[in-house]
């Protein structure tokens, strides 16, 4: 049998918001995202066979799987199974299976990118663990889980998720003309997460919105080869009218308002000093066109948004694809009052801060 370096590892990854450029990144649009400080971990022993058993002890279940068989998904998004054919794909190979639990403080189904952390965890264990013992950069990381996550079962998503919880910190995405990510070192304050604890339907919500405002781009293509929704200016959108129903119309609108505000939000992000005030300001913009015009928020969201603005935060909006879930509050001062507000507004909440990408936690050289 292959000799290992390791033979126990924990492996932690955080969850993330996105401050700027929601329902953006499938579209190849610019994004603002932020690790958080709520995270996943994956801790794991080798094992004398060539079995995977998994403990989740937060959703009281267990899975199980040969890894010296084809691997089969036995349900939707069966991540951790994808995630090992993606990496079989690649060529790791493994000569024993391992008894891991995956712990997690992240809000399941909520926005904050639990499904991904989970990958990225997961991914990062087992390269690790692999008879190559392979240490992946941040961005190889990243890509993989998008590979096990969404190409693997065709999903609508983008990469915003994956990479904002592998490489950690606040970053910037750039899609074109090719794939460029910048760490921004903004030294943002704290937040203050909501959780409304309302069930979401991520992929039909994605799917709907990423339709909708494809559909537009299609038309507005046949009819003005030169239309990008990359270049397009605002005040130039109007000239489109005519060939676009109301709500076509309006879904243009909301996405070109989404793209200009996440460029004049990095602006701001990028300064030495940037005004916090200013921050928390583009933040409850962004989520006035995310409520108004692409409708993906809930009145108990609502409800916990305007009860966190009166409380003092500086801003606040709906994060993730919308329709339940999260939302989160700009709170450099008194977060603790924040926090008490959502929680009279009927919602889960929790003092966050900017946090590190995946790391190793413990590891154990094997003797």
């Amino acid at each position: 049998m292959t000799s290992h370096k390791l033979n126990k590892l924990k492996i932690s990854t955080p969850g993330r918001v996105c401050l700027f450029g929601e329902h953006q990144d499938y579209l190849h649009l610019p994004i603002v995202a932020c690790a958080i400080s709520l995270r996943i971990s994956v801790e794991g022993t080798r094992r004398n066979d060539m079995i995977i058993n998994i403990r989740l002890p937060n959703i009281s279940d267990e899975e199980s799987f040969f890894i010296d068989r084809p691997i089969v998904y036995s349900k939707e998004r069966d991540y951790l199974k994808s995630s090992f054919k993606v990496l079989l794909k690649k060529g790791f190979t493994f000569s024993t299976g391992f008894n891991c639990v995956i712990d997690g403080q992240i809000p399941i189904n909520a926005g904050t990118s639990s499904s991904s952390a989970l990958i990225v965890t997961w991914i990062n264990f087992l390269t690790r663990m692999s008879d190559q013992s392979e240490i992946l950069s941040d961005e190889n990381l990243a890509h993989l889980a998008y590979e096990a996550e969404v190409l693997e079962f065709s999903e609508p998503g983008g990469m915003m998720d994956q990479y904002s919880t592998s490489i950690g910190g606040i970053i910037a995405i750039d899609f074109l003309p090719e794939l460029n990510i910048s760490r921004l070192n903004t030294e943002l304050k704290s937040f203050v997460l909501g959780n409304s604890n309302q069930p979401k339907d991520t992929k039909y919500i994605l799917s709907h919105v990423k339709n909708q405002i494809l559909d537009v781009d299609r038309i507005l293509k046949s009819i003005d080869p030169d239309f990008n929704l990359h270049s397009v200016k605002a005040d130039d959108i109007n000239n489109y009218n005519n060939y676009l129903n109301k709500s076509q119309n309006q879904i243009l609108d909301g996405t070109i308002k989404n793209r200009d505000l996440t460029v004049t939000a990095r602006k701001e992000l990028a300064k030495v000093n940037p005004d916090h005030k200013i921050i928390g300001q583009l933040l409850t913009e962004h989520h006035i066109v995310l409520r108004d015009i692409l409708e993906i928020s809930t009145p108990k969201i609502e409800g916990m948004i305007n009860a966190a603005i009166k409380a003092g935060a500086f801003g606040a909006k709906i994060n993730g694809s919308g329709g339940g879930g999260c939302m989160f509050a700009y709170s450099p001062e008194e977060p603790e009052r924040i926090k008490s507000a959502i929680q009279n507004a009927d919602g889960e909440a929790f003092i966050i801060l900017p946090d590190s990408g995946s790391r190793v936690e413990f590891q154990e050289e094997a003797k």
